[in-house]
């Protein structure tokens, strides 16, 4: 598996491939820029390895705490945090209920202290209006964010295929077979024999 720091070399390197193909086929420098962003989000700050110790959990800082709980209820490259799509719709939902949480404490407490008189509702149709007027933008932005993922995805299937090519050629592309329990039994007792 490759390094945090080679994760972020090739989100840096390819980071320029992924904003001019996206600006060849939206012709739109604001989506490309948003593209980008998400991009380097998903790669650098919001990828897969947000399940260990790692330099993306690292980068957040004062808030890395808040990732403690997905750490420890998610097994390193389980589908649900290193599968494409999946990985990524886990983090923003796990990543939604947090900030739903503070923003529910946060509203309560600025209504309590500066009575604003702001509720759910109001809060509600603001945001049903942005993600309307805006949907390009925010699933463009999503889209960046399974890119960066997909980095992340494809940089550990080569490198680990690599390594089983080394050991086992061509058969290590194919797909696994699961033995069956005589053949597994058979392993043991030749193993057992020999030492």
């Amino acid at each position: 598996m490759p390094s945090g720091r080679t994760h972020d070399r090739i989100t840096l390197w390819t980071l320029p491939v992924v904003g001019g193909l996206a600006l060849g086929l939206t012709r739109s420098s604001s989506l490309t820029l948003i593209l980008c962003a998400g991009f380097l989000a998903g790669g650098l700050l919001f990828g897969p390895d947000l399940d260990i110790h790692s330099v993306q959990f690292k980068r957040w800082g004062w808030f890395r705490w808040i990732w403690i709980p997905y750490r420890g209820s998610l097994k390193h490259r389980s589908p649900l945090s290193h599968a494409p799509i999946t990985g990524t719709v886990v983090r923003i939902l796990y990543l939604l209920a947090w900030v739903g949480a503070a923003s529910f404490f946060g509203l309560a407490l600025l209504n309590q202290i500066w009575q604003l008189g702001w509720t759910w509702g109001d809060i509600g149709g603001v945001m049903g209006r942005s993600l309307q007027t805006h949907a390009w933008a925010w699933l463009t932005f999503c889209g960046g964010l399974e890119l960066g993922a997909l980095s992340h995805y494809a940089a550990d299937y080569f490198v680990s295929s690599s390594k089983r090519f080394k050991t086992q050629g061509w058969r290590a592309f194919l797909p696994k077979t699961p033995k069956s329990k005589k053949s597994k039994q058979r392993t043991t007792r030749s193993r057992k024999r020999r030492s």
